[in-house]
């Protein structure tokens, strides 16, 4: 999609991307979070969060950078096309703006630093077993005890938790109340006896997600978040912002030209992929589809800039962005046909030397389309949002 930029704009671009390219730390190749290190994944932020560029969407009083929406827009394209390394969401997205709006004075003076600076990393501590896209199902347990909370429960899916200081939770406080009024919001140490973490290895290999116990885990009464009980409304703010983000436009904007890339060097019958007339639909339809969502997500930014937060648009953003990413992996992982099966995600391990390296842009085509899989299950199901948006945009 083509945007026409002023003066100042053009000035913005180019400020960016000369910074981005001067100061980017290169201090990986890999193309697999799930084998980053913790280092890895925060040497760009804290570059940001020095520069103030950490959180653009941060009120100004608390570090925000003031942009404008096509300011934003830029700064997305920019990273985007430099294949930057994505920051964190859970402290930056996701409990950062619950703090600051829902949380006190002293938890916003306490947590906000840290999660700017990338100092403090957080975990989030939402699914269960029992309770993924069903949420306010959850089974995890809080009980007072003086100025303590004690939680007992199971948290799933856990991203990164092996990597975290805290972990925001959800948590029930009031087992006779309703399902909704009986959840409270929690910021929980991970250091804290009585929690362990255990490793959950994906089906590309990489360990990204964990199982998380938490046995009589003691918790300052300070450390929740506004009132007993309110939870699932901090709650429902923070999946409208993770779904916001989940859309994902840019990043599929680079997936789509690496994409067409792989088609124009791959052959079939002595011709480019790329000019078959099969394939070059199924890559038409997406760029379609993704020019359709960029304009939704433009609308949604526009509508925060006049103080409207994430509404039931967060879940077509979430739907259709999910949707974009799975089909691009999948035209990739069918252009390069064979050299998909050089992946063996314990070959290394085994001494497995069974395959010929495939050329350089098959590296990592597998693993992405495998890892991929999960886009349309996190931050609530698909099948969850096309029942959001008919109750709350059919009226259904």
């Amino acid at each position: 999609m083509d945007m026409s930029f002023s003066s100042d704009d053009l000035a913005f671009r180019d400020e960016v991307r000369t910074f981005i390219a001067e100061n980017y730390p290169r201090i990986t190749n890999t193309r697999s979070r799930g084998d980053m290190t913790r280092d890895d994944m925060l040497a760009w932020h804290k570059v940001l969060a020095k520069k103030k560029w950490v959180a653009p969407h941060w009120p100004a009083e608390h570090g925000g950078s003031g942009w404008t929406i096509t300011q934003r827009y830029i700064w997305n394209e920019e990273c985007a096309r430099a294949e930057t390394t994505p920051l964190l969401p859970f402290g930056l997205s996701m409990v950062g703006p619950v703090i600051y709006t829902y949380g006190n004075e002293e938890q916003k003076k306490r947590f906000l630093p840290g999660i700017y600076n990338g100092e403090e990393w957080w975990c989030q501590g939402y699914s269960e077993p029992g309770a993924g896209s069903d949420l306010a199902s959850l089974k995890t347990k809080a009980v007072r005890d003086g100025d303590h909370y004690i939680i007992n429960g199971q948290k799933t899916w856990t991203t990164l938790a092996q990597f975290a200081d805290w972990m925001f939770c959800l948590a029930r406080t009031d087992p006779d109340a309703k399902m909704q009024e009986s959840i409270s919001f929690f910021l929980i140490d991970m250091k804290t006896p009585g929690i362990e973490v255990r490793p959950i290895i994906t089906m590309d290999g990489a360990h990204e997600v964990n199982e998380v116990y938490l046995d009589n885990v003691k918790v300052p009464a300070e450390n929740m978040i506004g009132e007993e009980n309110k939870g699932w409304t901090y709650a429902k703010f923070l999946l409208g912002n993770e779904r916001s983000g989940i859309a994902g436009v840019a990043r599929s904007k680079k997936a789509v030209e690496r994409l067409k890339n792989i088609a124009g060097s791959e052959l079939l019958d002595g011709e480019p992929l790329i000019k078959d007339g099969e394939f070059g639909r199924k890559i038409a339809e997406v760029e379609i589809d993704l020019s359709a969502l960029e304009v939704t997500e433009l609308r949604t930014l526009a509508a925060e800039s006049r103080g409207q937060g994430p509404g039931p648009e967060s879940s077509i953003l979430k739907i259709k962005g999910t949707e974009i990413q799975q089909r691009i992996t999948e035209l990739a992982l069918e252009a390069v046909g064979n050299y998909a099966f050089v992946y063996s995600p314990h070959g290394k391990e085994a001494g497995d030397n069974a395959f010929t390296p495939g050329p350089e842009y098959s590296i990592g085509v597998a693993q992405n389309y495998q890892n991929m899989r999960k886009t349309s299950i996190y931050g609530g199901s698909n099948e969850i949002q096309h029942n959001i948006i008919a109750k709350m945009v059919l009226g259904l």
